[in-house]
């Protein structure tokens, strides 16, 4: 292997390493300390813990093998490899870290029910974000949520939290209501915080002016914005009229001066404004 595949490699594999690091402190400094829950998989370690005094480190290993052969089968030979370095750190730093617990050298979070859920939440979600960004899973039901994901399309992290309600909501019998329900503000965080690791950092606006001046308009926005703007051929359906459309995309805090600019030029002018993510090019993030 050469050295430039080496170092491609290894820019994946270091940030799986980190963020299932991030997600076994998660779990064993706030989630296990004050008797709260998670889904998927470990989910179960977790009750196995709760019920039998199970190492998560030891059930997630055990658990997850008969998953990785199913990813093996449908994700393909580089994905799998990943989610293999992603099961095998994920169960090695909950190891690590319970030894650091029981020896002492670290303290547990038990102080508050709402900070341990909300502390929780952001944890678990970057820790997975991270994983997930960098294509790897923690094997369980990130297996799943990564498959849907690429063969619907749907979002990881909305996959995750409908697997986590079910597996949460059968943890009911075996689990404190009120700890339940501070799951699942740590789920939903969780969530959200996957969801913004993996779309990026930096969200921006993209604007669709639908008009029969939107040449003057981008015209305009060049010229005073300093953005760039693409005229789309279109022809309206009712009026059978051959038009233009201008397509821009801008930072949040320029959608009202664009908008003021295209109503200025057109007062009927039609405006869709939608979210745009991870924006790459001259003006935002280069790469």
């Amino acid at each position: 292997m050469n050295t430039g595949k080496l170092s491609g490699y290894m820019k994946t594999i270091l940030p799986i390493l980190l963020g299932t690091a991030v997600y076994a402190f998660g779990l064993l400094y706030f989630i296990i300390p004050n008797q709260l829950m998670e889904g998927g998989v470990t989910g179960i370690t977790i009750l196995l813990k709760y019920a039998f005094g199970i190492s998560p480190s030891l059930s997630n290993l055990v658990i997850n093998i008969p998953l990785f052969f199913l990813g093996w089968k449908i994700l393909g030979g580089r994905q799998i490899i990943y989610t293999g370095i992603g099961i095998g750190s994920l169960s090695f730093f909950l190891w690590i870290f319970e030894k650091m617990i029981d020896s002492g050298w670290i303290e547990t979070f038990e102080t508050d029910y709402i900070l341990a859920s909300l502390y929780a939440g952001v944890t678990l979600g970057a820790g997975l974000g991270i994983v997930f960004r960098f294509g790897g899973t923690t094997g369980g039901s990130d297996i799943i949520a990564r498959i849907l994901g690429r063969k619907y399309g749907f979002s990881m992290g909305q996959v995750i939290l409908t697997i986590d309600i079910i597996i949460i909501g059968l943890s009911l019998f075996y689990v404190a209501k009120e700890n339940i329900l501070y799951t699942l503000v740590a789920v939903f965080i969780a969530s959200k915080v996957i969801d913004f690791i993996q779309e990026g950092a930096y969200a921006a606006k993209a604007l669709t002016i639908i008009s029969d001046h939107a040449p003057q308009i981008a015209d305009i926005v060049t010229r005073d914005m300093d953005r760039g703007v693409t005229l789309i051929p279109a022809i309206g359906a009712y009026s059978k009229q051959a038009k233009h459309m201008a397509y821009c995309v801008v930072s949040r805090q320029e959608i009202r001066r664009l908008t003021a600019i295209a109503k200025s030029v057109d007062p009927r002018a039609f405006i869709i404004i939608s979210d745009v993510h991870d924006v790459h090019g001259e003006g935002f993030k280069e790469d």
